[in-house]
């Protein structure tokens, strides 16, 4: 094996490395043996199957012929899948051809231990990559809804399922007329006009009040800070359905309840926790001599903030206002507390389509919802780069 490694790679005996290629083999089977109604089924197969192609490829083979091996597992998943689901057995097949192919032969041949300090005992590298199995799971079960959703939206039929025309990957199956009711509906026209003109405001209250509580937190002269902070904090850790309805129960009383100016109060209210946080964490490498040098040269505290420790702090402040648009754009319990009929917003109407009439609208507007997410949250990760390369920190 070319490249340096940490540890020299060994060939593994059989007797190790079938078990663990069995396991994984039976891993896998559990979910396609579900999903076929017979999960024990599934595991006896899947680890059968695979400790057979294990046994094959290191023994029969060998290290000589692991190209070639590996072409042919991966020709042979393709086919099965072809075979038991057609186009799309296909395409999971030549995915599961791969990673299995590659996979005996990283077992099998110890590749596992290449990267990995010598001295480390088989316990912790049995630890080292179940955590990793672990986390990747977890990725995989946050995931996986946002996946079914995408392409259900294009779905050409009225329905929450996948078709026969869709898994066979029929152009006939497929359709953007979802989107085309969503962008021609009044109603939906209607609630996206809300929340574009609910959240702005709301994240312009909740990054003005929010910057200025941290730089006034941040401040080691302000009395009983800590208490300070966590009541500025509260609404993003206390049960959202107990904000709500304080909520309704007080703006009903000083006549906010069902009026704009209420779901914007509200929404600014749930937006400074995530300004304070960021702000405060952006602070905390803001070096405070700036400031006292600029006092010194005569600058009046106004002109210091503006141009000495605002640009210094605006990726925190920027990533902040992202995160309290985000919050408002996607709240729902709270406007169904404080909101009216006129104040109808995106995840309200989703909402209640959910209820009232089921419609594949809904699952274009997630799509659409989940990518303006995915590109705020890049923005942000831009933003958190940035904001430690000015405070001299590494990125990673």
């Amino acid at each position: 094996m070319s490249g340096f490694t940490l540890t020299p790679v060994e060939t593994k005996p059989l007797s190790f490395a079938l078990p663990v290629i069995g396991a994984a083999g039976a891993f896998v089977g559990l979910f396609v043996g579900t999903a076929h109604g017979s999960g024990l089924m599934g595991v006896v197969i899947g680890a059968i199957a695979l400790m057979a192609l294990g046994f094959v490829a290191l023994k029969v083979f060998g290290l000589g012929m692991e190209k070639t091996t590996r072409k042919a597992m991966i020709a042979l998943f393709v086919v099965i899948g072809w075979l038991v689901a057609g186009l799309p057995g296909l395409v999971l097949g030549g995915l599961f051809g791969w990673f299995f192919s590659w996979f005996i032969f990283w077992i099998g041949e110890g590749r596992y231990r290449a990267n990995l300090a010598p001295y480390l005992t088989s316990g912790q590298v049995l630890w080292h990559y179940t955590f990793r199995v672990i986390c990747g799971a977890i990725f995989i079960f946050l995931i996986t809804p946002i996946l079914v959703v995408i392409p259900l939206s294009f779905n050409a039929q009225n329905f929450f399922t996948f078709t026969p025309e869709m898994l066979r990957f029929d152009p006939a199956g497929y359709s953007l007329k979802h989107y085309q009711d969503f962008f021609t509906s009044s109603g939906w026209q209607q609630a996206l006009r809300n929340s574009l003109s609910i959240a702005p405001m709301a994240t312009i209250l909740s990054v003005g009040f929010g910057t200025l509580a941290a730089i006034g937190l941040s401040q080691p002269h302000v009395p009983f800070r800590r208490a300070i902070m966590a009541i500025l904090i509260s609404p993003m850790i206390v049960p959202l359905i107990i904000s709500a309805a304080g909520m309704y129960f007080f703006y009903s009383r000083v006549g906010l309840q069902g009026t704009y100016m209420g779901v914007v109060l509200a929404h600014a209210a749930l937006g400074i926790p995530f300004v304070i946080i960021t702000v405060t964490a952006t602070l905390v490498g803001f070096d405070r001599s700036l400031t006292r040098a600029a006092a010194n040269m005569g600058a009046d505290p106004l002109t210091t903030f503006f141009r000495v420790q605002m640009p210094l702090i605006l990726p925190g402040v920027i990533s902040g206002g992202l995160f309290a648009f985000i919050t408002s754009f996607d709240e729902v319990v709270v406007v169904l507390f404080v909101g009216s009929a006129n104040q109808q917003t995106l995840p309200w109407r989703m909402f209640t389509g959910l209820r009232e009439q089921i419609s594949p609208t809904i699952l274009a507007v997630a799509t659409i919802l989940v990518v303006i997410s995915i590109c705020l949250l890049t923005t942000l990760e831009y933003l958190r780069r940035r904001s430690e390369r000015l405070r001299g920190l590494s990125p990673g």
